[in-house]
């Protein structure tokens, strides 16, 4: 039997005619070997990426170098140099002194040095406290205390030392209050002063107030005392009615005037309290 060398066998008998089951055979294998060749190649390829994808992961995830690579070690954060430019924040160890207290230059004279005048404690030409005005009227000071007083208050004031007494009437609305500020050493005479107090201070008349609280006329008086100050308030009606419980308008002016006098006296404190804080120059 006779063949082709390098061609496609024949059927039995080589008549001539092709074996198409046998080529059909071989086609079907050469087929499958390529299939097979093309998903190994891939197959190994994957493997090649994936490999090198986990040594870079592991490369950068632990912070160092894959075993038997050559490149330069990243530094730490502990390699890394610190910023020594800024200058940090320094605090001193010495807490600073709190501030003086107002009252401690008011409690005597060693302290209370600022200038005492009738302006400084009784300014301008009215009083506003919240929605009232009171208009302010004739003003007086003295450094003989007893003459502006009226019954045994002239003698407790000159007997506990008093230096000057200083008085300024305000009027509303029919009303006029007197108020007076005694001056001592020490806070010990002025308290001693209130504690002994009889009597009261002389209502003061003029500009535009007439004469009233006097030959035995009943008005309201208070009694009190700040630091070295004590101060007084006699309160009632210009027309010389006497005054009761139920004038309320009365007892409203004599508050205002006797809580006016406190802010000053304090205010008086906390200025030199303040000048006395400031640094020297």
């Amino acid at each position: 039997m006779s063949s082709w060398q390098g061609g496609p066998s024949w059927g039995p008998g080589d008549n001539g005619t092709p074996d198409w089951a046998a080529l059909a055979e071989e086609s079907a294998a050469r087929t499958r070997r390529k299939r097979w060749l093309m998903i190994g190649g891939g197959v190994l390829a994957t493997a090649l990426v994936g490999a090198a994808v986990a040594t870079a992961v592991v490369s950068t995830g632990s912070g160092g170098n894959a075993p038997g690579s050559s490149a330069s070690k990243l530094p730490a954060p502990a390699d890394l140099p610190e910023d020594t430019s800024a200058p940090e924040p320094s605090f001193s160890p010495v807490a600073p002194p709190p501030p003086p207290d107002p009252k401690e230059y008011i409690v005597s004279a060693d302290k209370d040095k600022a200038p005492i005048t009738v302006d400084g404690f009784f300014p301008g030409e009215k009083l506003a406290m919240g929605d009232r005005v009171h208009l302010k009227g004739a003003t007086n000071r003295v450094t003989d205390c007893a003459s502006g007083t009226q019954g045994a208050l002239g003698a407790v004031l000159t007997n506990n030392g008093c230096e000057q007494l200083i008085r300024a009437t305000y009027r509303k609305d029919g009303v006029a209050v007197t108020v007076g500020i005694a001056v001592f050493d020490t806070e010990a005479r002025a308290k001693k002063t209130v504690d002994q107090a009889a009597g009261g201070i002389a209502s003061l008349a003029g500009e535009g107030v007439p004469t009233f609280c006097r030959g035995g006329t009943v008005c309201r008086r208070t009694t009190n005392s700040y630091g070295r100050y004590a101060y007084f308030t006699v309160g009632g009606f210009t027309d010389g009615t006497r005054v009761t419980a139920q004038d309320k308008n009365v007892f409203a002016v004599g508050d205002d005037l006797t809580n006016f006098v406190f802010r000053q006296i304090h205010h008086r404190g906390r200025v030199q309290a303040s000048q006395a804080a400031e640094p020297a120059q």
